[in-house]
């Protein structure tokens, strides 16, 4: 059984001491259990519930298109495809009358 690399430094020299790795170049050691429980991301909509994939959302605000006259609506309704982690454009949807786009979370609700 192979050890994965260390997250911190990347060196290939870690073994396993139980539950734990533990990196021989940084002294860093890590659960990979609890690895993987950071590494989900959690994105919340204007009213601070959590969102996640498939979820059914509305615009709360008039959103205009970058390079584009089109104009998102209040009440738009889209479906969350994918989220991803960043500051802005959390959610990866499927808009109802415009197709595929990227939308903030800060801007939507759940529906």
């Amino acid at each position: 059984m192979s050890c994965p690399p260390c997250p911190r430094c990347q060196s290939e020299f870690v073994y396993q001491d139980q539950s734990l790795f533990i990196c021989p170049e940084c002294a860093h050691e890590w659960n990979p259990e609890e690895a993987a429980a950071e590494d989900i991301v959690t994105v919340k909509d204007a009213n601070g519930t959590q969102l996640a994939e498939g979820d059914k959302v509305t615009l709360i605000k008039d959103l205009k298109v970058k390079s584009s006259s089109l104009v998102l609506k209040i009440g738009t309704k889209a479906v969350i495809k994918r989220l991803k982690e960043g500051k802005d454009h959390q959610l990866d949807c499927k808009v109802d009358g415009a197709g595929d786009m990227m939308v903030t979370a800060q801007f939507v609700k759940k529906a």
